[in-house]
């Protein structure tokens, strides 16, 4: 479980259109030199109108920063001047190895572009401003190969993305006595023939593509490798250009030794999303500061940006000394069917809860076979085990809004209600459903004193606080008011939206706006839509906000995120991977396959308590320690 946290100066690095050469600015790779960080990048000027077709020459440039944050000096680096790369040099790869910058980059030999024209070269330095010699690399077709900073068993080793444009591609590994080996074709006639043997397994299907990002980075756990995933990349406007990392084996670096579960990010912010080419995040560079590893990635093939993540976090998500963040109880589920109680004979399930009195009380919505929600209660001195559990519903349709009005069987009444105290009350938020108009969420009210011993006679009358032209879910309110202003959360398909309320009275409030707080992140496992859990939870570090989303193969997870304490539309922090994910028979197969949805969570002392629908059909709990989630979502590195 890991988090990853965005340069707040992104973009880092913004072309200089006064600069012919650079009218974008992008694909940096950063090294130290001098006590300064240096990044090395791909630009372009406008496209030259005396070639056929006018096209856009690339070079490469560098900028330097202090901080690692500004950059500046803008300086060309070097462009084309061979045949090999006449027609524009790109994306570079810097390694210090042995005394000596080498960079190499994609060289374009010919116009138009094609298999034959692109391949690799290296450009030698040996202080990052002047170019001491350049070399044609590799006889085929060939892009993104990086040196390793040090010799693999005596030897000198690359990695680069073999045949990229004339496919099977490989992404593979060549060592040499001599880094001057790789500039000679017959090491490569002979390495090309025997590719198999070097290549490296990194896609999972044959619709999905990699190349190689940053130089390799050396690690305890093995050579640490940022790559660039294209989900769907043969789909067109389908693919997602993700960014993810591997571990690959310190002495054979064909061996992969552990990586992440899916992309670690994905194009989300605008200036990733807009450009030369849109919705690109794209790694080029890394660097280790201690346990903060800094990747650098172009955006939208326009701009340079960084985003960070704390080490051992992303290690244990590799499953590198890991353990799990949630643990499921041993009695899961801990709440199912009453086949006795007709309104409660087919389904119970999607908890809310509360802690208050000295038990948790956990409120459910149940289902008979006339497909009718309400919600049933039960109550656990321990937070797992059931200690009470009432044979009747506790709340039940009561308006027009929530009575069926569509097929005897459809699905109606009052659904996935969420439980907040605020003051001496608490406030349930609920989806009402009459079966044929959209869904709405009411709110209804009753004292806590009176909820603790169970006078369910004392709710308040329902108000409907959405408007009747919108399908509306996933509402919840802060347990407190911020600023003298009452912060809600709802959910305007497929993303989490925030308002705020002048007062709680809502035959005078209606939800009108959608402030959009998190949405869904292309090509992983929140890829379709996100929604709310239960509500906010207040922690010295920001509000823990618990979160189900779905993926493209429609699974429901839980992820976790932390949201600024004085303004909670302000999104600090979110988990990459999941917190909990269908796993178990009883998450896998039920009403609807493959979902843990959960509409509540406690904190007792260190341990987080997450109340869950499993298989929209039985109530489970899983536990967690509340601070290391904490420390997942704001690590002392990142800060």
């Amino acid at each position: 479980m890991y988090t990853v946290k965005r340069s707040p100066h992104n973009p880092i690095l913004i072309p200089d259109p006064t600069r012919a050469w650079e009218s974008v600015a992008f694909n940096p790779c950063a090294v130290v030199y001098k006590k300064k960080t240096h990044l090395i990048y791909r630009a372009m000027g406008l496209p030259d109108k005396m070639l056929n077709p006018p096209t856009a020459i690339s070079v490469i440039g560098t900028a330097t920063s202090h901080d690692g944050h500004r950059y500046e000096e803008h300086k060309l680096f070097f462009g084309p001047s061979e045949d090999f790369d006449r027609y524009g040099c790109e994306d570079p790869r810097t390694t210090h190895f042995e005394g000596k910058f080498y960079t190499f980059y994609t060289a374009l030999g010919g116009i138009p572009f094609s298999a034959g024209n692109i391949k690799i070269a290296c450009a030698i330095s040996d202080d990052l401003s002047q170019i001491e010699s350049k070399h044609l690399v590799t006889p085929f077709n060939a892009k993104a190969m990086a040196l390793f900073p040090e010799r693999i068993n005596g030897l000198a080793t690359v990695i680069l993305t073999a045949h990229q444009d004339e496919p099977p591609q490989k992404i593979a590994i060549a060592q040499a006595v001599h880094v001057d080996d790789f500039f000679k074709p017959e090491f490569w006639h002979e390495w090309d023939k025997d590719i198999q043997k070097h290549s490296i397994q990194i896609i999972r299907n044959d619709q999905d593509f990699a190349e190689v990002g940053a130089p390799p980075i050396k690690t305890e756990h093995g050579w640490l490798l940022v790559y660039s995933y294209m989900k769907d990349y043969f789909k067109g406007d389908a693919r997602v250009f993700g960014i993810e990392a591997l571990l690959l084996d310190l002495n054979d670096p064909t061996q992969v030794v552990a990586r992440t579960q899916g992309p670690f990010l994905v194009p989300e912010q605008p200036y990733e999303g807009y450009g030369i080419v849109k919705q690109v995040t794209f790694p080029s560079g890394a660097l280790l500061h201690g346990d903060r590893l800094d990747v650098y990635y172009g955006g939208a093939d326009t701009v340079g940006a960084m985003a960070s993540i704390h080490l051992p976090h992303l290690f244990a998500a590799m499953g590198i000394e890991s353990s799990p963040l949630m643990t499921r109880a041993k009695g899961n589920p801990i709440l199912a069917a009453v086949p006795e109680h007709p309104w409660e004979a087919k389904l119970a399930f999607n908890p809310a809860a509360i802690d208050a009195g000295g038990s948790v009380h956990i409120l459910y919505r149940a289902m008979g076979a006339d497909n009718t929600s309400t919600m049933g209660y039960a109550r656990s001195e321990d937070g797992i085990h059931i200690d009470e559990r009432l044979d009747a519903p506790v709340y039940a349709p009561r308006e027009d809004f929530e009575q069926k009005r569509g097929s005897p069987n459809g699905n109606s009444g009052c659904e996935d209600g969420r439980l907040t105290q605020i003051g001496d009350r608490l406030y349930l938020c609920y989806t009402a459903y009459d079966g044929v108009n959209h869904t709405r969420v009411a709110v209804s009210s009753i004292s806590v004193d009176d909820f603790v011993h169970k006078r369910f006679g004392e709710w308040s009358k329902p108000e409907l606080i959405t408007p009747n032209y919108l399908d509306e879910k996933d509402v919840c309110l802060f347990p407190e008011a911020i600023h003298g202003k009452y912060m809600l959360l709802h959910r305007v398909s497929p993303y989490i939206c925030i308002i705020h309320f002048d007062t709680l009275d809502f035959s005078k409030e209606e939800i009108n706006r959608c402030i959009e707080l998190m949405g869904p992140r292309p090509g992983t496992w929140e890829s379709e839509k996100v929604g709310i859990a239960g509500p906010p939870i207040k922690t010295d570090k920001g509000w823990l906000l618990i979160y189900h989303a779905v993926s493209g193969d429609k699974h429901y997870s839980l992820g976790a995120a932390l949201l600024d304490l004085d303004d909670p539309t302000v999104v600090l922090a979110r988990t990459v991977d999941p917190i909990l994910s269908p796993d178990e028979p009883y998450e896998k197969v039920g009403e609807i396959n493959n979902v843990v949805f959960s509409n509540g969570a406690v904190v007792r002392g260190d341990t987080l308590f997450v109340y869950y629908g499993g298989a929209d059909a039985v109530v489970g709990v899983a536990t967690g320690s509340l601070s290391r989630l904490l420390d997942i979502l704001a690590p002392s590195s990142l800060a």
